[in-house]
């Protein structure tokens, strides 16, 4: 009888101490879901920023791919890895999907949310949404 009760509260003791690693593991997942969440949308709109002072550059003359442009791109780059790559060359394509159906007049949701006129900034801020 004594032997019986030892195993059950020895049985008992290792699932409640399962039940509470599973609710702090539950918690840890949660909030690493979360983090990992904020620190994609700090990257993208990192990404935005250098994609925005890349056409402030242009339009002022500056030189393109000068030192301080290409030492941001590769600290952005080792920051957030190949998907930053991926993302940049997403947003890439897509304004020029933009720019080809503003060319043959086709119609666009980027033409509706600026009512016709726009500048590079603004279409970025369009397509680049964070």
């Amino acid at each position: 009888m004594l032997e019986f009760l030892f195993v059950a509260s020895l049985v008992g003791y290792f699932l409640t101490r399962q039940k509470k690693r599973r609710k702090v593991s539950l918690d840890d997942e949660y909030r690493e879901l979360i983090e990992s969440s904020e620190r994609t949308k700090k990257s993208a709109e990192e990404i935005r920023e250098f994609l925005l002072r890349v056409i402030a550059d242009e339009r002022n003359d500056v030189e393109s791919f000068n030192d301080s442009q290409l030492a941001e791109a590769k600290r952005i780059l080792d920051k957030t890895g190949p998907g930053a790559f991926f993302w940049m060359t997403h947003i890439a394509a897509q304004l020029a999907f933009v720019s080809a159906s503003q060319i043959n007049e086709i119609p666009t949701n980027v033409d509706v949310a600026l009512n016709g006129s726009a500048t590079a900034e603004e279409v970025v801020k369009i397509v680049v949404q964070v």
